[in-house]
């Protein structure tokens, strides 16, 4: 019995879709949701000025700081009921007058929450060292590792990722203060 051209194209064509179905990933299936991610508003700015000035004074800021991006990826965890979360923030730094030298160390939080309720919360450093001549650069953090509870009653989609310079309570007030106006 001799097999036809035709016959023996089909079966080959047949055995490479067969094997392309087996790398993808199951029918219906589809990347975990992720939590929405925000600044908090009073925590998006911050600037630091030369220890003993009262923090009026242009000539005496030493750094300045916006929030900028919080980019995130979900995928599904180790076990069955997590969901691995990596987030990067980042923020543009404007060096002041003031600064001594070209670089410069700026705590920033990471934290998660459900509701009203803080879950976690992380305090981390942007490390910013300005090149001769330059004022203003953009920093991101390392990313950030999570790894997130879920249930079938309850998705990734549930918590929320907030991110903002850690502030000294003087910093939040006078951030606050200015947002009144």
């Amino acid at each position: 019995m001799s097999l036809s051209p035709g016959l023996l194209f089909r079966a080959a064509a047949f055995a490479v879709l067969l094997a392309a179905s087996a790398c993808a990933p199951d029918r219906d299936q589809f990347p975990p949701a992720c939590p929405t991610t925000a600044f908090l508003t009073p925590t998006a700015d911050v600037s630091i000025f030369r220890p003993g000035s009262n923090g009026r004074d242009l000539t005496a800021l030493m750094l300045a700081g916006r929030m900028e991006s919080i980019r995130g990826k979900c995928e599904p965890g180790d076990s069955k009921n997590t969901v691995n979360a990596t987030v990067t923030v980042g923020a543009v730094l404007s060096r002041g007058p003031a600064m001594p030298g070209n670089a410069a160390r700026v705590p920033v939080f990471v934290a998660v929450t459900e509701g009203n309720r803080i879950l976690d919360k992380h305090i981390y450093t942007l490390d910013a060292v300005f090149p001769s001549n330059v004022d203003r650069i953009t920093v991101a953090t390392p990313p950030v590792f999570m790894v997130l509870p879920v249930s079938p009653t309850m998705s990734a989609a549930a918590y929320q990722i907030l991110a903002g310079f850690q502030l000294t309570p003087d910093q939040l007030a006078t951030n606050r203060a200015q947002a009144g106006q």
